[in-house]
């Protein structure tokens, strides 16, 4: 059976993606903020994956220590490591000359920091395994500046950067690292957007986008996936 880390995994696009999972024969691990969404996620998978290993934690990945802990359950629980995706992450509107104090350190830690942290926890088991594959959401925020992107799109260039380093430094151990740069996703942040849901991606888009991936031959990788709407950014 293998195994997933999905973080941010009870809602939007980091639910969908472990839902994809559970489907497809793997245990799955993930970890939110908010215990209630925790347990809704665990009775529902309980119930329609009664085979698979469920493992849900309570953490805000903003804080080095929780991602530790987070790490260490489930390095406690699943003999291997076969899939990490570093989908936690927070958008926050701003202009870098007056957006809030602490905003650009807020967005580092939940978007560049918990990924970095928990993907050094998850290495050893990765690189002794010789095998694995670690998805970083990015975002197209990861490709270009644009109004009202602020400290967001600073965290999100960051972390493309960190996945392009840890592709090369994981080359020798068969390790398969891909940016996902999506753009506007129909998650739960957008359903008091007015915007309409036919004008933005939906999150089997990208769910399909890693899955198929994830399942391309030993020798191949995606180095980067770039999704748009059809009808362009908003």
């Amino acid at each position: 059976m293998p195994y997933a880390i999905v973080t941010g995994g009870t809602q939007g696009m980091g639910k969908a993606v472990a839902e994809k999972l559970l489907a497809e024969g793997f245990s799955v691990a993930i970890c939110a903020r908010s215990m209630d969404k925790l347990k809704a996620a665990e009775d529902e998978w309980n119930e329609k994956y009664p085979t698979a290993s469920i493992v849900t934690v309570n953490a805000d990945l903003s804080d080095k220590q929780q991602v530790f802990s987070f790490a260490d359950t489930v390095l406690s629980n699943f003999p291997e490591i076969d899939l990490l995706i570093n989908n936690a992450g927070m958008y926050l509107p701003g202009e870098l000359a007056d957006e809030p104090d602490g905003m650009l350190e807020k967005m580092i830690g939940i978007n560049l920091y918990s990924a970095y942290h928990l993907t050094r926890k998850i290495l050893p088991v990765m690189m002794a395994q010789k095998q694995g594959h670690i998805f970083n959401m990015c975002s197209i925020a990861s490709l270009r500046a644009y109004p009202h992107g602020g400290a967001y799109s600073i965290s999100k260039y960051a972390l493309l950067g960190f996945t392009e380093n840890l592709r090369e430094e994981m080359r020798p151990f068969n390790i398969k690292v891909t940016a996902v740069c999506p753009g506007a996703v129909y998650t739960p942040s957008w359903e008091n957007s007015n915007v309409e849901e036919s004008r933005i991606m939906e999150t089997k888009d990208i769910v399909n986008t890693i899955w198929n991936a994830y399942n391309l031959s030993p020798q191949a990788n995606v180095d980067m996936v770039v999704m748009r709407p059809v009808k362009g950014d908003l």
